[in-house]
C-alpha cells in the first residue's frame, strides 16, 4: 500500500507548510525591523532634542558674556573677531569707598548688595542700548554706539549714567553708605573678543583710558564728563563746568557734570 506520505497532494501540502513557517518567520522579522526603525526613530528625535537643548543653552551662555552679533560672527566660523570703531561713548562706573564698604558688611549681603545694583544696571542698559562690556570688581563698563543699526549711543550713555546714578541714590536711602561717581567720554576703540576656552568681548583705546581718568576724578554721585562729550550733550542736557582737570597720564582737560536732562527735551 503506498504511504499518504508520497501522494502528490501531500507533498504540495508539505511545501505549503514550510511556505506558512517561512512567511511567518519573515512576517516575524520585518515586524521587529519596524520596531527597531521606530526605536532608532525615537533615539534619533531625543538625540537631536538633546542637542538643541544644549545648543540653547550654550547660546544662552555665550549672550551672557558676548553681544548677540558677536554670538553670530562666532558661530559662523569668524575668528579673530577685532573692529575700530571711530566714534562710540564709554561709560565708567565705581563704588566710592569701596572697601570700607566691603569690610563693613558680612560677604552674603556684600554680594547681595552688589548683585542687586549690577543686576539693576544691566538693566539700564537694556532699556538704553548700552551695551555692557563687563564687571571688574566693584567697577563698571558700559559703551554706546557699538551696534551699527543704532546711532544714538551720546544721548544713550547719558540716560544711562543719570539712571545709574538715580538707582544707586535710592538704593543708599534703603541700604546706607552707597554712592557711585561716574565717568564718560567719546571717541575711538578697539573693541574684539580675546581668549580660546573663556571668551571675552573687551575696548582698548585712549577713549576707554580718559573715561576711566574722569571716573577716578568724579565726585561721589556725579557725571564727569569730557568737553567733546559735553559739547555734543549740551543741547537736551543740563551741564555744570568743572574747569580744568589733571588727568593722570592726559594733563590738564575741560571737564564738566552732566547734571540732567533740558526740560522740554525727551529721548
Amino acid at each position: 500500500m503506498a504511504d499518504p506520505e508520497d501522494a502528490p497532494g501531500s507533498d504540495l501540502e508539505r511545501e505549503n507548510r514550510v511556505l506558512e513557517r517561512r512567511l511567518r518567520r519573515m512576517e516575524a522579522n520585518v515586524r521587529q525591523l519596524e520596531e527597531l526603525q521606530d526605536s532608532n526613530a525615537t533615539i534619533m528625535k531625543g538625540l537631536v532634542r538633546d542637542l538643541e537643548g544644549e545648543r540653547a543653552k550654550s547660546q544662552r551662555l555665550l549672550l551672557n558674556v558676548l553681544p548677540e552679533r558677536i554670538v553670530g560672527r562666532l558661530e559662523s566660523g569668524e575668528a579673530p573677531i577685532a573692529d575700530r570703531h571711530e566714534d562710540v561713548t564709554v561709560l565708567f562706573g565705581d563704588f566710592v569707598d569701596f572697601t570700607r564698604i566691603s569690610s563693613d558688611l558680612s560677604p552674603s549681603v556684600l554680594v547681595e548688595e552688589l548683585n542687586e545694583l549690577f543686576r539693576g544696571f544691566d538693566e539700564i542698559c537694556d532699556s538704553t542700548g548700552i551695551e555692557k562690556i563687563k564687571t571688574v570688581g566693584d567697577a563698571y563698563l558700559a559703551v554706546g554706539g557699538l551696534d551699527p543699526h543704532r546711532d544714538d549711543g551720546v544721548d544713550a550713555i547719558a540716560e544711562t549714567a543719570l539712571r545709574m546714578t538715580a538707582l544707586v541714590a535710592d538704593h543708599a536711602r534703603r541700604h546706607a553708605t552707597w554712592q557711585i561717581r561716574v565717568g564718560a567720554h567719546a571717541g575711538p576703540i578697539v573693541a574684539g573678543v580675546v581668549g580660546s576656552s573663556k571668551f571675552a568681548y573687551d575696548v582698548w583705546g585712549d577713549t576707554v583710558n580718559i573715561a576711566s581718568r574722569l571716573e577716578s576724578t568724579s565726585e561721589p554721585g556725579r557725571i564727569h564728563v569730557s568737553a567733546d562729550l559735553a559739547k555734543r550733550l549740551q543741547s537736551s542736557y543740563v551741564l555744570e563746568p568743572r574747569g580744568v582737570v589733571d588727568l593722570k597720564g592726559k594733563g590738564g582737560l575741560e571737564t564738566f557734570f552732566l547734571v540732567g536732562r533740558r526740560a522740554g527735551t525727551s529721548r
